[in-house]
């Protein structure tokens, strides 16, 4: 044999013992033990560390040398007894040695992760997923079922548009009149429904750009481009003045500069408020600027504030404008019954953004855009890819996430969601908001109780906002109270206690929870106030 035939046939060789699906059936069975172990440990709150802290090239270099391969962690032995890379570069691994390495890799994952199914991990809006819902998410994985064209994905479309008219019913949409995709992200999510409003509100403005209508609209088409009055005729978006910035990157990305949001002013508890929003609106038909929706949250990420939908939706029908409502966290208070007035009014928007990877408590990446009216399905991306998408069978359109979002491939997002609501039920959605919304409250009473504690906002979920002053800090000035707050939160983090995040109001230091852990307790909470108290006196103290 030619030692070109001999390299080929190594070759396949090893690819055959990539695809080994007994090797697949074997790390399969480690994998799970594994989690399992690991999930156990985590749940119970045993975890050595919330978040095992190293520094990123720590991380990086560890990382790294994994990258060499088992040879680099078992390598065979020279002759005389000494380790031999030459020797470990050509040895063929076994199963065994393959599986074990396999098992190896997967708890170094495991010990290094953040572990969010402890009950002290009560940081940023990303859940503890109910664990089987990763499994789902593992078989469109492992069977690369992405979508784009139906025909590639026929059953993960099926599931994604059956958790479409799952969760539009939810909102009190009729079925058939509504439609939507999933994305990955509420970011993407937030700028697919936007990219749907402005092409709705502005015409061609997709097929000519944002220059031709400046240009139209002063009469100024020559060379010299748009005369003086075009910045003054722009189109903008109104939010909320504490939407998520993905709101402002949508409107930089969409032509309409993230400096032409306008932000409306907020009531006592957060809340962007109608009659502001009304002024803001009439003042801007007054200047002749075409606005490309109004944004409003359900919930604010700051401090999780609703807004009164309702009364906006009334103000933008009466201006005629579009709604958009951002309801990435809050979106899933409509499954509850305790906490679905939250969100009275969500079923009037025009579109909706609702993230399965935060109250839904599904692994990421898997958001949902949803459009009232079904006939807004398409006017995203008014365009057409007949390598992709088959004359031969127009109806089948219908189904090609490709015409509908930014992705041409994409994951099986839905798999995750679709698989434990079919094992478990609607009712367990609602039982997860309704413990962790009550959490909130219950942590808010402890923050009132103690005399060491301010919180900083009535919180109406499970996100809340608050500032440890100690005896010490009383009287101090507002800058070294907030000081305090964000080098605290840096300590209690990197000794592993617990997870909390930073937070600024007005510019002062607090300190952030989102309780969306269901397995935490009102125990858990004490114990972080407990900590948050130790740590604070080791930090006046200087230790």
């Amino acid at each position: 044999m030619s030692a070109a035939n001999e390299d080929l046939s190594a070759a396949r060789g090893r690819i055959a013992a990539a695809y080994d699906p007994l090797l697949l059936q074997e790390a399969g069975h480690r994998l799970t033990d594994l989690l399992a172990a690991h999930i156990t440990k985590a749940e119970a709150g045993l975890s050595d560390a919330v978040l095992p802290w190293v520094e990123p090239a720590e991380g990086i270099r560890a990382a790294t040398d994994y990258l060499r391969g088992p040879a680099a962690f078992a390598p065979p032995l020279s002759r005389d007894g000494d380790p031999c890379e030459e020797a470990a570069a050509e040895r063929s691994f076994s199963r065994d040695d393959l599986a074990a390495h396999f098992s190896r890799l997967v708890e170094v994952m495991l010990q290094r992760g953040l572990n969010l199914h402890d009950p002290r991990y009560i940081g940023h809006q990303v859940p503890a997923p109910v664990p089987l819902g990763g499994l789902f998410d593992a078989v469109g994985s492992v069977t690369n079922q992405v979508m784009a064209i139906y025909e590639m994905g026929p059953f993960s479309t099926a599931v994604e548009q059956a958790m479409i008219g799952e969760l539009g019913a939810a909102l009190g949409w009729e079925p058939g009149t509504f439609s939507g995709a999933v994305t990955h992200g509420g970011s993407l999510a937030n700028l697919t429904g936007l990219l749907t409003a402005r092409n709705v509100a502005l015409g061609d403005v997709w097929e000519q750009g944002l220059a031709s209508r400046a240009v139209a609209a002063t009469g100024a088409g020559g060379a010299a481009g748009p005369g003086p009055g075009a910045a003054a005729l722009a189109p903008v978006l109104v939010a909320h003045a504490e939407t998520h910035y993905s709101v402002a990157r949508a409107a930089g990305i969409l032509g309409i500069g993230s400096h032409r949001v306008v932000k409306v002013g907020l009531d006592a508890r957060g809340r962007m408020d109608p009659a502001l929003l009304d002024d803001a609106l009439n003042r801007l038909d007054e200047e002749g600027r075409p606005v490309v929706a109004v944004v409003a949250c359900a919930c604010a990420t700051p401090t999780g504030a609703f807004d009164p939908l309702h009364e906006i939706a009334d103000v933008c029908t009466r201006h005629g404008v579009w709604l958009h409502v951002d309801a990435a966290h809050g979106g899933a208070a409509v499954l509850s019954e305790r906490h679905r007035h939250l969100v009275a009014g969500l079923e009037r928007a025009d579109s909706v953004v609702w993230d399965a990877h935060k109250m839904l408590f599904v692994p990421g990446l898997c958001a949902f855009v949803l459009y009232r009216d079904r006939a807004n399905r398409f006017e995203a991306f008014r365009q057409d890819a007949p390598y992709l998408f088959d004359p031969a069978a127009p109806s089948l359109a219908e189904y090609d996430s490709g015409i509908k979002t930014v992705e041409c491939t994409k994951r099986a997002a839905a798999f995750g969601l679709w698989g434990v609501w079919s094992l478990f039920g609607r009712q367990l959605f609602a039982d997860m908001v309704d413990v962790t919304f009550e959490l909130g409250r219950t942590f808010y009473d402890k923050l009132q109780a103690a005399g060491d504690f301010e919180p900083l906002h009535d919180p109406q979920c499970n996100i809340v906002v608050f500032r440890h002053v100690p005896a010490e800090l009383r009287d101090a000035p507002a800058q070294k109270i907030g000081d305090f707050q964000l080098e605290l939160r840096r300590r209690i983090i990197e000794s592993g206690d617990f997870y909390i995040v930073p937070f600024k109001r007005d510019g002062i230091g607090a300190l952030r929870v989102t309780i969306i852990n269901p397995l935490t307790t009102a125990e858990h909470l004490d114990a972080l106030m407990e900590a948050l108290r130790r740590h604070g006196r080791d930090l006046l103290a200087g230790r």
